[in-house]
């Protein structure tokens, strides 16, 4: 299965690849801020055709809408396209996400790096990878020597659970806090250890469930604020090295 769901993120890829720089009709979905582009929609078909044709009754959730519910113990789960803002303003940081669930727990899971056409991958106990290299979170033991990643969900002036507040603390703890705009890429680059750590709120299980997988099984953690298990319905997010986990998690109280 894994072959199958690399192929056609790679294929997704290409089609989004093809529409950067372009010109395409932009759509809006709960806010100006929350873009969907027709290149979005264009990746999604293909992945749920291929899907329905290769897996007839496996079930979907696509961020577009396209998904279908069958009793299946399998459940697909895609991103066609993840860092649409970039995508639509030529900032050429975006993925396609695809993981696949069977009986509610994430067996596999691929995230395209389009722009620079890297493959992260995961299997349930079998590790995880960047193209063909073995991926291993980095060792990091202070947060004052690590480099975080964090982004911002469409309702941030509301300022859900002290975005503000967590962005500014890690900021002044940490030795820097980016924002890349692609939550799944930013998942990757926990597990490839570029990033020690990286939270967001208000993610959507499209943005969660395949870079989950990769992050742990890179042997990283994956939890929400306060440490406790999740799962890709969960709201709060929290991936680490898992060396510096608590470090956050002890900062984060201190908002509260």
């Amino acid at each position: 299965m894994i072959n199958d769901i690399i192929e056609i993120a790679k294929q997704a890829g290409a089609v989004v690849r093809e529409g950067f720089g372009k010109n395409f009709k932009i759509d809006y979905k709960t806010s100006e801020n929350n873009l969907v582009t027709e290149v979005d929609k264009a990746s999604e078909k293909l992945i749920t055709d291929f899907i329905t044709k290769k897996y007839p009754g496996h079930s979907i959730l696509a961020e577009e809408g396209s998904g279908t519910k069958n009793n299946s113990e399998y459940f697909w789960v895609v991103d066609p396209l993840d860092g649409t803002t970039n995508f639509a303003h030529g900032l050429p940081i975006f993925s396609v996400s695809i993981g696949v669930q069977k009986n509610n727990a994430t067996i596999a899971g691929v995230v395209y790096d389009v722009m620079n056409d890297v493959i992260y991958s995961a299997e349930k106990g079998s590790g995880a990878f960047a193209g063909s290299q073995k991926l291993i979170v980095n060792r990091t033991s202070k947060l004052e020597h690590s480099l975080l990643v964090t982004g911002f969900p469409y309702n941030i002036a509301e300022n859900p659970e002290n975005a503000f507040q967590k962005f500014e603390t890690l900021t002044k703890k940490a030795r820097g806090v980016r924002r890349l705009g692609s939550a799944a890429i930013d998942f990757c680059f926990v597990a490839s250890g570029i990033f020690e750590g990286f939270w967001e709120v208000h993610l959507h299980p499209w943005d969660i469930c395949a870079g989950k997988l990769i992050v742990e099984e890179a042997g990283g953690l994956v939890t929400d604020f306060e440490g406790n298990e999740i799962n890709i319905y969960s709201k709060k997010i929290l991936a680490s090295n898992g060396v510096i986990h608590d470090q956050i998690i002890k900062e984060f109280e201190k908002l509260k």
